[in-house]
């Protein structure tokens, strides 16, 4: 007992320690974050007078001990949280709108707000200020995202008329998978859209906007790209310079990940850096040549200037994913401390640029995007912090490309294995030889992909980027070889996991603990993180699957060759977005067809040699009579009669319109089917039976 007491006494010694450091702020971020989360996830809307009387509480209480000179750390903990909570509805007051739940289809007129991408297939932007023509419905929505198969090439700020399909926004494809209603409700997007023929264009921007000039900018460059590289080297110099991933095929997505590669293809922390800091250091060394304007300028701190400058010159460009404006706000807080001569390096920038992105978007900390980036960055500098050294400046040839080599492989594995958790819950996909993908690549990248891309973008206006561009195209190349050989390596060494939501908070709450404490306690959390979610977030493979529609359905009952049963599908055909995305997330192959169902017009049945059976009802409601007495498991897209749901299971209309997507195991033991939905509650104003 006196030794737990004591483990106790040294945990609090420990925490008292990093508050004395000034890492309470660290602390403080991760509570925002999970007050966000807490939002998220209620089965309702709160009550904003219980959510604001609380709030008006917790702050009277936290002026009254900062009064009277205490420093109540549980008060300014549930503050934090408080703050977190309110920041979603907050943004939605600015930002959100209504989502159509109805589709609809007309003449409609428009404003482009934004160019999301130019491809072969067509174009996709955002468009605002839409306005019914004619005897078109009204549509309450704020903006949609419109794909154009063909037409003239648009322009933010371009005013366009046409005939327009608008559909209501999806829900999820996967429990736990990306929702799209929720993304798209925090940016204003109520519904997708397609144009039937090529629209008009009937004014054009003329007023300078800053926003349409940075949007034209990326249009010429990503042209100018285009027209210089053949795929697939040109997708990836459109992500690589103007952010631009929609050219990437997904074959060449799966082999840089599977060589731990994917970081590549998105802009981030290591894209910015190398631009950024390989300006800053040929600025240094240009200004140093000059003896006289050494002695009276401070060259390193105009060198920090141009740093920043070409960041945000960078980001703008790219498209300000989330991983590009944390890094660039890292970066403008690292040559900030420059100028300033602070130290550059430390978890609490880290914290600010985390606040920053939170405020500006809440919805991000749900992004793989978000959650990778932080990950690895609050690794690295973690373990900067307990493991730095003073290392002698003045170091050999020989000696200095061995610890560039030795520095790159301790990132890649740091930044590794920090973002395994997140990676692996997105993408169901760990890469076994990160590590010599990482080691081969990175040096190519860093000494002539993005040399080549920086420099070719500059010599754009005066014609002269081909030759850059071609340099650029050959080290993608070489880079996808790499890949492939690493990818072919791999090959049964990759051990992939489905993990269950729980997973991330076990992560958040690990990586909490390794940001805010110091010394070597800090490893304790995701230690202890790593049986947690062997225990507590392992997922199972799914027995049945149900789309959202009811269109596609696969049930597990094929034989495989390893004498295993495989999924098959009863309703809707492979190749389908929906069937792709369960490939991918279950990590299992679908078969066209199920053997031995039987199916008429009327309805589906099959006798499951796992156990179970299920029926699909089709068009007539008397398929229920007989099928609802012996199937374990009723399917339809119609509405199911009562007596029905009283003597088995049933997957029905209602169902489907509020839980979306559902996702079901046979319990053996118990003789029925465990159920999850995607959607746990439609009672969200971001959900369609709101509207």
């Amino acid at each position: 007992m006196g030794k737990i007491e004591g483990q106790i006494a040294n945990l609090i010694n420990k925490f008292n320690e990093a508050i004395y450091q000034k890492r309470l702020f660290i602390l403080m971020i991760f509570m925002m974050i999970f007050g966000i989360i807490i939002y998220s996830v209620l089965s309702f809307e709160p009550s904003w007078f219980v959510v604001i009387f609380s709030g008006f509480i917790l702050l009277s209480l936290l002026i009254w001990q900062i009064i009277k000179g205490n420093l109540n750390i549980s008060l300014i903990l549930l503050f934090s949280i408080w703050v977190g909570f309110i920041l979603l509805p907050i943004h939605a007051q600015i930002f959100g709108t209504q989502m159509l739940k109805y589709p609809s289809f007309g003449s409609y007129q428009a404003k482009v707000i934004k160019v999301l991408s130019l491809r072969d297939d067509g174009q996709r932007i955002i468009v605002a200020n839409i306005n019914a023509l004619e005897s078109s419905r009204d549509l309450p929505i704020r903006n949609a995202r419109l794909f154009i198969r063909k037409g003239p090439i648009l322009e933010a700020g371009d005013i366009i008329e046409g005939k327009m399909r608008f559909a209501p926004v999806p829900s999820p494809v996967t429990v736990g998978g990306y929702d799209s209603q929720f993304q798209s409700y925090f940016v204003g997007i109520g519904a997708f859209a397609s144009t039937t023929n090529a629209p008009k264009i009937i004014a054009k921007q003329n007023n300078f906007s800053f926003k349409a000039f940075i949007d034209q900018s990326r249009f010429n460059i990503g042209k100018r790209i285009s027209s210089a590289l053949q795929e697939p080297a040109k997708g990836i110099a459109l992500a690589l310079i103007v952010g631009d991933q929609s050219n990437i095929k997904d074959v060449t997505r799966t082999k840089m990940a599977t060589a731990g590669l994917a970081h590549m293809l998105a802009i981030s922390g290591l894209h910015l850096s190398l631009v950024a800091g390989g300006v800053f250091a040929f600025v240094r060394i240009a200004l140093s040549l000059s003896y006289s304007f050494t002695q009276r300028f401070a060259v390193k701190k105009i060198s920090a200037i141009m740093g920043i400058l070409a960041a945000l010159i960078y980001l703008a460009l790219s498209g300000a994913s989330v991983s590009a404006v944390r890094a660039t706000i890292m970066l403008i807080l690292i040559f900030g401390a420059v100028i300033v001569g602070r130290k550059a390096l430390t978890m609490r920038n880290v914290a600010f640029a985390a606040l920053f992105v939170i405020i500006l978007d809440p919805s991000a900390i749900f992004l793989p995007s978000f959650q990778l980036s932080f990950a690895a960055v609050v690794a690295l500098i973690a373990t900067y912090e307990v493991f730095r050294q003073k290392v002698s400046k003045r170091l050999g040839f020989a000696s200095g490309i061995l610890q560039f080599f030795l520095a790159l492989a301790s990132t890649s594995i740091i930044a590794g294995l920090a973002t395994a958790i997140f990676a692996a819950y997105h993408f169901q996909q760990i890469a076994p030889l990160g590590v010599l993908g990482n080691l081969a690549a990175l040096p190519i990248l860093t000494f002539f992909v993005l040399p080549a891309a920086f420099i070719a973008v500059l010599l754009m206006p005066l014609g002269l980027e081909a030759p850059l561009l071609n340099v650029m195209g050959w080290a993608i190349n070489l880079i996808l070889n790499i890949a492939q050989r690493v990818a072919n390596l791999s090959e049964g060494l990759g051990v992939n996991f489905i993990l269950l939501p729980i997973s991330l908070i076990i992560g958040l709450i690990a990586f909490a603990w390794f940001a805010f404490f110091i010394g070597r306690l800090k490893f304790l959390g995701p230690i202890l993180a790593l049986p947690l979610i062997f225990i507590f977030a392992l997922d199972r493979q799914p027995d049945i699957l149900i789309s959202a529609s009811t269109k596609a359905v696969a049930i597990r009952g094929n034989d495989l060759a390893n004498g295993e049963y495989g999924l098959g599908l009863i309703a809707g055909r492979l190749n389908s977005f929906t069937t792709n995305a369960w490939q991918d997330t279950y990590q299992e192959e679908i078969a066209a067809r199920l053997d031995s169902a039987l199916c008429d017009e009327i309805a589906c049945f099959y006798n499951s040699p796992i156990g179970f059976s299920v029926s699909l009802v089709k068009q007539t409601r008397r398929a229920f009579i007989e099928d609802c007495a012996i199937a374990d498991l009723v399917i339809t897209r119609l509405k199911a009669p009562n007596y029905c749901k009283e003597i088995t299971q049933v997957i029905d209309i209602e169902n489907i319109r509020n839980e979306g997507m559902q996702w079901l195991y046979w319990n053996e033991k118990q003789q029925d089917f465990i159920i999850r939905p995607a959607i746990s509650s439609n009672n969200r104003p971001w959900r369609l039976g709101n509207y």
